[in-house]
């Protein structure tokens, strides 16, 4: 090897060793980074050694595109679960002590009693207050649970807006990883971030992507409309100012198309999108029409009608306000839901001491001198005992409530809770499911794709060694140089 060789070998050796060294630093540098892939410089042989050829990204696209779709479902997944646990919350919580179905007991308790010993007044008026509770806790629910369609709407409002943001940073990352790629500059940095928006896009809404010339991605959504290419695509959703029990919540459109709610316990839902439209245009509804459905039925089990029954019914001790908030008399048609009316179902004040009296519960009368039943005296029990009968008496139930088949308004209300808790139970047990797959996926990714530092303290190590051949060459180079001109003087 002549002296001229070996200085550019010595000079080979320091240069690969920078920029070894430098793309090892950035490595560890970025270990925490969950967006960011190992870099490793690639040596070849050359003219007068190795030398570096290019910086390459430990890039697993397969695996990226399953990270992508797990992100997807477990977000779809993790948002409707959070949904169905706030309206279970509604309830009371684990115990359901607020349900319906929990106030209808205590309520019946109270009504046994007072049919038990008709005469007593203290009875009569415990009757009321749970009668009372019972409405209450109808209006309350139905009111928070609009509340919680809201709430979802807002959040579709700010998720569409993330999105189309994420969209106009993504056209700007990705022209720079085009123009790099053209270019022959290093492209990785940019890669790095489109495939971190990229991650962030498909928790919002369902993704696929394709890659084509010089690098350039295309997104398109889990149904095929496209969401990216070139350009951003346009994704609209106006707000809902209020929410009531008839009001139906607007969509959302990527590129004029209508985006789909997610569907059943296990989801459907890819993104916090579609879950939250399931969740506020869905299960929410549905919960709301059995919620009407049971302060209907109430209505109807205490109508009055008269000493021969043979007169029009009219509300007894549960009457109800229309939309205008004017108070009704008529009893709504069986089978149908009244939209809203279990937030405004309330109490007769005939029948609220101090200005009303309970009797007129135990004897009729709420709607009059016609309607009064009982003449036999403050024992009588007969009309109580038809009430207590009519809780589990045969009832037609709205389709819509999606348990239509329960017989009577008690076996409705615990079906009620039953339907809710066992949508909560399949989407816990997907949300597990889900959660768990997309744990060992990023975990598979973070394997192939991410830094270990063992590894890049250990190829340190190596570079060092590399740099001392490098200087112990540079040194044996020098001692000769020396010593040839000593010889020349």
């Amino acid at each position: 090897m002549s002296l001229a060789s070996a200085l550019s070998t010595a000079q080979s050796i320091f240069t690969n060793s920078g920029t070894q060294s430098g793309v090892v630093s950035k490595n560890i540098a970025n270990a925490q980074n969950p967006d960011y892939v190992r870099r490793s410089a690639v040596v070849v042989t050359g003219g007068n050694g190795a030398v570096i050829d290019d910086i390459v990204r430990a890039q697993n696209s397969p695996l990226l595109r399953q990270t992508i779709e797990s992100s997807s479902v477990a977000s779809g997944q993790a948002t409707l679960l959070a949904g169905l646990t706030e309206i279970k919350n509604l309830m009371g919580g684990n115990d359901s002590e607020i349900s319906p179905a929990k106030l209808i007991t205590a309520f019946r308790n109270n009504l046994d009693a007072f049919t038990s010993k008709a005469n007593d007044t203290g009875l009569g008026g415990a009757v009321i207050s749970t009668a009372q509770d019972l409405a209450s806790g109808l209006n309350t629910a139905a009111d928070k649970l609009q509340k919680i369609r809201k709430d979802a709407d807002d959040q579709i409002k700010q998720d569409v807006d993330t999105l189309n943001a994420l969209l106009a940073k993504f056209e700007a990352v990705n022209n720079q990883v085009k123009n790099a790629t053209a270019s022959g500059a290093d492209a990785n940095d940019a890669l790095d971030e489109r495939d971190g928006l990229l991650k962030k896009i498909s928790e919002i809404v369902g993704v696929t992507s394709y890659v084509r010339g010089d690098n350039d991605m295309v997104l398109y959504t889990s149904d095929g409309v496209t969401l990216f290419e070139a350009v951003p695509r346009k994704v609209t959703f106006q707000a809902t100012a209020a929410f009531d029990a008839s009001t139906v919540g607007n969509g959302v459109y990527i590129d004029g198309v209508a985006l789909k709610p997610g569907v059943s316990g296990n989801t459907t839902a890819k993104g916090s999108l579609q879950a939250l439209m399931q969740v506020r245009d869905t299960v929410a509804p549905i919960f709301q029409s059995q919620l009407d459905e049971i302060a209907r039925g109430l209505i109807t089990v205490f109508a009055e009608t008269g000493p021969t029954g043979l007169l029009v019914p009219q509300t007894g001790l549960f009457t109800y306000k229309d939309a205008a908030g004017v108070q009704q008399t008529a009893i709504p048609a069986a089978g149908a839901v009244v939209p809203g009316i279990a937030s405004r179902i309330f109490v007769n004040p005939v029948v609220v001491p101090p200005t009303g009296t309970p009797d007129k519960l135990r004897d009729g009368g709420i709607n009059g001198a016609a309607y009064v039943v009982n003449t036999g005296g403050s024992s009588y029990r007969d009309l109580l005992d038809k009430y207590n009968e009519s809780l589990e008496g045969p009832m037609t139930f709205d389709t819509n409530t999606q348990i239509a088949d329960a017989p009577d308004l008690l076996s409705f209300a615990a079906d009620s809770m039953g339907w809710l808790e066992q949508l909560r139970s399949t989407a816990t047990a997907s949300d597990e499911t889900k959660t768990a797959l997309l744990t060992r996926t990023l975990e598979a990714y973070s394997s192939s794709t991410g830094v270990s530092l063992d590894e890049e303290l250990s190829l340190l190590l190596d570079i060092e060694q590399s740099y001392k051949a490098g200087t112990k060459l540079m040194a044996t180079v020098d001692e000769m140089m020396q010593a040839l001109l000593d010889i020349a003087s």
